[in-house]
């Protein structure tokens, strides 16, 4: 598992749990830079996720609602939940990751954490998202 795969499932893994918790996933994520426990130390690329996810949280939520035909983001799965708040935040907002590589990097790790249906779901959503892109961004 190449340095970014790590530092995308480390972040999926921050927002599930703060979920879980129901903390702020930015309390969360602090507690893991400055406390890192018996964990290793959170890489930067994981910082620069949760703090993307976050900030754009609200619009992403809301084009998952509107394009993951007919599942509400209660109903998903909360792995799955997780992994495309990621996958969209690197999609729309992070320039530096190519388009099909976002959608791939959370396919993949939809095959490796959650249901055998997750990887599917999670191509069927960003894909959408993919297609639809252009017309997305201000």
């Amino acid at each position: 598992m190449g340095a970014r795969t790590k530092a995308r499932k480390r972040a999926a893994d921050i927002l599930f749990e703060s979920e879980q918790r129901q903390i702020d996933p930015l309390v969360l994520l602090a507690d893991r830079v400055i406390e890192p426990h018996a964990e290793a130390s959170v890489p930067q690329y994981t910082v620069e996720l949760v703090e993307g996810v976050v900030a754009h949280r609200e619009r992403i939520d809301e084009l998952l609602e509107t394009y993951s035909r007919d599942w509400t983001l209660a109903r998903m799965p909360a792995v799955d939940r997780s992994l495309l708040r990621v996958g969209a935040y690197e999609l729309l907002y992070n320039d530096d990751v190519p388009d099909a590589v976002a959608v791939d990097e959370a396919v993949d790790l939809a095959g490796q954490l959650s249901t055998d249906d997750s990887p599917s779901f999670v191509n069927g959503v960003l894909g959408r998202l993919m297609e639809i892109k252009p017309t997305l961004l201000d």
